[in-house]
Order: C-alpha cells, then structure tokens, then sequence
C-alpha cells in the first residue's frame, strides 16, 4: 500500500482534514469547527486536529491500521515561534503520524496556488493576510497583524466597522443607514446600546459574521454599507500592490494573484470590488482563476517531504 499522508486546514472558523497517498490520490475528507491557534491554548487547537484526523483515518480503514508518514498543519495563529513550537509539541504528543509538520495557513494555500512558483496569494476570511513568492523564491508575507489592530478588509474588520457606523449614525454624526435592524437582528440585540455589551464579549469571527449582513444591505441600496465594502477592496487591494513593489519591481510587471478564503468566494460582493480595483491599482495584476484550497495544499507539502532527496 501507498504510504499515506495528511493535509490539515485549520482556520479561524473551519478545520478540513484530507488523507491522501504520496503519489497524490485524496482518500477522505473531513470537516470540522475551527482550530486556529491562540497564544495560551495550543492544546485545544491540537485535540480538535486530533479529532478530525482520527475520523478521516477511520474512513479509510480500522482503527489504529493505518499510521500516516506525514501530518502537515497549516493553522492560523501560528505565526509566532512560540505558538507554532507549543502546537507541533502537543500533536507530536498524540503520536498521529511518523512526522509533524506546522505551517501557517497562508503558505499551505500558497503551495496549492503556485507550487514552487513566483505570485501572489490573498487570504480573506475572518482575518486577512497576503504572501507573495518572488521569482528568485523569496517569500514575504503583508498584513495578518491579528483583529486588536490588523486584518484590514477582513470580515472581523468590516463587522467592527459597520458596528462603528451604526454607532455614529445613532448618534447623528453620520445620516440614517439601513445597517441598523439588521445588525440588531444579527446579534440579537433589542436596541443599539445593546450592541456595547456585545461588542465586548465578541472575539473576532463573531464580527465577521456581520460581513453577510453588510453586503446584503449594500445590494439593497444602502451607501454606507456600499462605502464600506469599497473601502475594505481598497485595503486588501494594498497588501498586494504592496508585494509587487517589493517583489516584482513595482505594480505594473506581470504578476500572478490568486485569491483565497471564505470572504474571496465567487460571486461575493467584495471579490467583485476588489477585481475592478485591481485593475487600475495593480494593472500587471493576473488573476488565478482556479480555486486555491489550503488543504489540498498541505496534502502536497505532506507528500514532498516523502519525494525529498536524503
């Protein structure tokens, strides 16, 4: 038998687990709730991956018959040394697979983009992060600062944002915006200073479940909501002007750009922004239009590191 591998996903808001062989062949996929990691809970994040790896695992054979050569995670939150050292300690601990590898979300996404070549990769859900790999095979990351202060163009960002303008036009420093019922509505608050309280026990995809709320109040007419949608376009669109110049010499030479995450869905509002505005800010801009999906990504990570010369 094939010696077997797997891909981990583990998002903000979702987990997808893949079990493959290393010549490619995906054998069961499993979905599961989010095991991005924060600073301090490593081990939660690790017992929901552990979950969901021993699930697809049972897909494909008894229990305990199958012991994966390569178990590659790419996981939000693990930016920092610190979080991806305590993740990788306490998978390794589960013994799920002969090796463990953890990566960031982001580059596990990259190698389903691009493989080994140059672009650049946009990932837009509840937060938001770009990286771009240059020709020369450098890679550069832009944004993903965390939802206390980045995440620009994010849902967890616009959810603050809409929350501020509904705010403001409560207060009329800004005219009446049709944001308000539905927000109301979406966080089951009677009144809006009720939305303080929520607000404070909210952690960041909370907010980005206001996103849908937004986008739908700006296909009704609203031009608050329309202006903030615009506005998150033209934030997202920097993070990628911003790897050109630095990689590719500026915004005009030939670049690829792929988008990825569950706010760069087709047919979404903001994706649609953000297209229109890439081609005057971005104008070498080419855009991927394949879907990028992170988990099939880190299943082909898993399988080189088996191709890997010794």
């Amino acid at each position: 038998m094939s010696e077997i591998v797997v891909g981990v996903d583990g998002g903000a808001s979702k987990t997808r687990v893949l079990v493959g062989t290393a010549e490619g062949e995906v054998l069961a996929t499993v979905d599961g709730p989010k095991s991005a990691v924060v600073p301090g809970e490593a081990e939660r994040s690790a017992d929901v991956i552990a979950e969901l790896v021993t699930r697809a695992l049972a897909e494909i054979a008894q229990p305990g018959a199958v012991f994966p050569r390569v178990l590659y995670c790419g996981v939000a939150g693990t930016g920092r040394d610190e979080e991806r050292r305590a993740l990788h300690s306490a998978l390794d601990a589960k013994e799920l697979a002969e090796e463990v590898v953890i990566d960031s979300d982001g580059l596990i996404a990259m190698y389903d983009a691009f493989d080994d070549r140059a672009g650049i990769l946009l990932v837009v859900g509840t937060g938001s992060i770009a990286y771009g790999r240059s020709p020369a095979g450098e890679i550069v990351r832009c944004g993903g600062w965390g939802s206390t202060f980045g995440d620009e163009g994010s849902g967890g960002w616009i959810g603050k944002r809409a929350l501020s303008i509904v705010a403001a036009s409560s207060d009329g420093r800004e005219p009446p915006t049709a944001l308000l019922f539905p927000i109301l509505a979406a966080t089951q608050c009677e009144d809006v200073q009720d939305l303080v309280p929520w607000a404070r026990a909210a952690d960041a995809r909370a907010f980005a479940l206001l996103a849908p709320v937004v986008f739908s109040t700006a296909a009704a007419g609203d031009q608050r909501a329309n202006a903030l949608i615009t506005l998150a376009a033209e934030e997202l669109v920097l993070h990628i002007r911003a790897l050109a110049r630095q990689l590719f010499t500026d915004e005009r030479a030939a670049v690829t750009v792929a988008l990825s995450g569950g706010l760069m869905d087709r047919g979404s509002p903001l994706r649609k922004r953000l297209e229109q505005r890439l081609k005057s800010a971005v104008p070498g801009a080419q855009l991927r239009s394949e879907e990028v999906l992170p988990a099939r990504g880190a299943l082909r990570a898993a399988a080189r590191r088996i191709h890997l010369p010794t």
